[in-house]
Parts: C-alpha cells; structure tokens; sequence
C-alpha cells in the first residue's frame, strides 16, 4: 500500500537509486528462527522477516462492512486527510526468484480507485517491479522502483520505511538490552468517518524486554544518520524507531504489533502505525482493525489475482 500522491498525479516515471556499493545479501524468506543470543545483523534480518509478513504464506488487510484500513495525515495545527486501502500479499510462489507480489487498492481519499502490483524478487539487489492501475487514464502503467526517500501516499512513512529498506542498506550495532517503558504514539482527539471510535494508544509493549538496535545508514548526505530501534527480544517485533540526523531526533515510528496465534511467534500483523515528523509536527496514524485481517488459506484468491489483470478490473 506505498505511493506518493505527487507522483501519482502528475503520472512521472520513479527515478531508480543507484545501487549501494556493498553486494546484496539474500534474506531467506523461510529464515528460521534464532538459536541463542542474536548478533546485530541477525536482529536486523528477524526485523525484516517480521515486517514482510514472512511468518505467513499469505497475508491480507480487507474490507469487512464498512470497517476497513485508514490511514490518517495530519498537519500540525490543520484537519486530518484520510485515505483508505486493501492490500494483498502472497509469499509462497513456486518460482523460485519471486520473494512476494502484493496488491494494494486504495478505496477513498486523493487516491481513490488507484492500484498497486508490487513483485519482489529473493535477489535482493534486483530492484522491485511496480504496475501501477491509474483511474484516471483507465490504464495499467510500469514504473521503476521509487526512491526509498519518497513519502509513501503523503504520510510520514518513507518508502525506505515501508517495503524497499533491507538490512544489507545499513551497518548493525547492539546497544544492549533494556524494558521498554512507553506506551506507543497515536493521533489524540481525531475522529473521521471511517474510524468513528479510533484505539487508545497501545501500551501492550510497556514492561517488554527489547533489543536496543543502532542502524547506521550506508548512504551519503541522508536524510538521517542512523535509527534506534527497540525490538522485542522473542517475537522481534519493531516498536518504536527513532531517527537521528545532526545528534537530533527528527522522526519517530511506532508499531503495534498484534500475533497471529501460529507457532511461530514472528508470526504477526499490525494493529496500527504512527508516525510523526519532529520538525513540521506531522503526524500519520495507519490504523488496521483487528477485522479486517485474513491470514494464510482465508485469503483465497486464484494466482492470477496477483496480475495486471486484477489491476484492470478495479472498480468495475
């Protein structure tokens, strides 16, 4: 569910980033789960697997009633902007290149009727493919990978955050582990019409024990140096990142984490995201109700679902 509202009105083509100088390391979608104390590296992987749902062999975020995934934009100061999204993701292809496709349709807001195929590849320095369903042409268009500092459908989430950063793009260090004893972000006092009754803010993580990971951008003249993140030392699931540039905190990304009862306790999907840019006091809330979730066989779509022919089909 990741596309700028900019670039998506004016139709432009994604600039592609070169390539970062170090070789891309695979990351194993069937990465088993760590035998004692994890190194850095290993935590930054496990974090990954965790946030492309790799825990599932398919995973989905629909429409049930009139409940449905919104995603709020707020300005410091202004009144919220809303969109709303489905969004379909499919990990267990038989070729043996394809990591994941995903589908993403926007149901209201600026991006209304627009929709997404998203292909990765297992090889992780082959840039993604995206198709794109734009309604206003009544055509499917291809564009390459965006950069990984666009903002993802004008919220406070980068595509970097979102889908395209992979560990092999920052070096690793241990902090150390600590309790994480913070309730988690979320916009106050916002009601809008697909969210009536918005959550409280989640403090599900507070008294966790969390990894305290340090992740050093490999990138020149970035729009932060490194991110702290506090990842929970079983499930190693990402509560809250804070971004750093110049020795100043400039962003913060907090994640609600919800399991999805499997064995496996990687296994899990989000309750929300917030974020929030500390110097324009923007502030984004994706909010995912615990309804709308389909996991494994409940997402029963035929193969081609997850073609440009599904794109076509939007609104129809």
């Amino acid at each position: 569910m990741h596309l700028h509202i900019r670039t998506l009105a004016l139709c432009a083509l994604f600039v592609l980033l070169a390539p970062v100088s170090q070789a891309a390391k695979i990351i194993d979608k069937n990465l088993p789960y760590p035998k004692g104390t994890p190194n850095a590296e290993q935590i930054a992987e496990q974090v990954f697997f965790v946030n492309q749902f790799h825990g599932y062999d398919r995973y989905a975020i629909v429409k049930s009633g009139r409940t449905i995934t919104v995603i709020i934009n707020k300005p410091k100061g202004a009144k919220p902007t809303t969109l709303t999204v489905e969004r379909y993701k499919r990990n267990d292809w038989s070729d043996p290149a394809i990591r994941s496709k995903e589908v993403a349709i926007f149901r209201s807001g600026k991006l209304k009727g627009t929709g997404m195929l998203i292909v990765d590849y297992e090889n992780d320095s082959k840039p993604q493919s995206y198709s794109i369903w734009l309604p206003a042409l009544r055509k499917v268009r291809r564009f390459a990978q965006p950069p990984h500092d666009d903002a993802w459908g004008g919220t406070d989430f980068t595509f970097g955050d979102v889908i395209l950063r992979k560990p092999f793009h920052e070096t690793h260090e241990l902090l150390g582990t600590e309790t994480f004893n913070d309730c988690l972000g979320a916009i106050s006092g916002v009601k809008v019409k697909w969210l009536p009754n918005p959550p409280a803010p989640s403090c599900k993580p507070k008294g966790k024990k969390v990894y305290k990971l340090k992740s050093t951008t490999k990138r020149k003249n970035w729009w932060y140096d490194y991110r702290i993140s506090y990842v929970d030392t079983r499930t190693f699931g990402d509560y809250r990142t804070e971004y750093f540039k110049g020795g100043k905190k400039v962003k913060v990304i907090d994640r609600d984490w919800v399991s999805g009862g499997k064995s496996d306790p990687r296994a899990m999907y989000w309750g929300y995201w917030y974020g929030k840019n500390l110097k324009t006091g923007h502030e984004t809330w994706a909010v995912i109700p615990r309804s709308v979730n389909q996991i494994d066989s409940r997402v029963d779509k035929p193969d081609d679902f997850w073609s440009e022919k599904s794109l076509r089909q939007i609104n129809r």
